[in-house]
């Protein structure tokens, strides 16, 4: 197995408020603990944030209609988390949309790589991390999402997601479980 970990949109703008805000201390300790395991396995890390530019140009047709500014690039809002640890060697890849793969480099990065397995953690899960999966199972990657490293705003959708998932797309594993994969 050749594995990357993907890191998606642990953004401050998504922890603001509401059930992420809550969920912060659990989640970025548990990825914390994801990322430094992955280094001691030289299993590379790949950071994806949502970034958009000041007027809106790039972003969803939702958001331009509406005039929804969120993760604005150059904001603090769309900063890494900064209790998460990003290293100068760590990779990142800017999105537009849900897919990490939408009209970004990471096809290509993923093919210097050599991966053929995605670890998937961050959030939201039933938008974001669902994407990754279903796009990284369509490019024929394995996929494993780390249960307890994936949250989402929307509880109810977390766990139907993740349900879903399970069945074909992706292995649906905790950290431990993980770690005795990598091993």
């Amino acid at each position: 197995m050749k594995a990357v970990l993907l890191v998606i949109d642990m953004l401050e703008d998504f922890f603001a408020e509401g059930r992420l805000r809550a969920a912060r201390p659990a989640l970025t300790t548990a990825i914390n603990g994801l990322v430094a395991e992955a280094r001691g396995r030289g299993v590379p890390v790949i950071w994806v944030g949502q970034a958009f530019a000041p007027d809106l140009s790039d972003a969803f047709l939702g958001m331009r209609k509406q005039g929804i500014r969120t993760t604005i690039a150059g904001t603090f809002g769309a900063r890494l988390l900064r209790e998460l640890a990003r290293e100068p060697q760590d990779v990142e890849v800017v999105k537009k949309r849900f897919s990490p793969f939408f009209r970004t480099d990471l096809d290509d990065v993923l093919a210097r790589l050599g991966a053929d397995t995605l670890v998937l953690a961050g959030v939201n899960t039933h938008a974001c991390v669902r994407m990754a999966a279903i796009d990284a199972y369509q490019r024929d990657l394995e996929v494993l999402i780390v249960e307890d490293c994936v949250a989402s705003w929307d509880e109810e959708h977390h766990r139907v997601t993740l349900a879903y998932l399970a069945r074909e797309i992706s292995r649906v594993v905790s950290r431990a479980e993980l770690a005795a994969a990598w091993s």
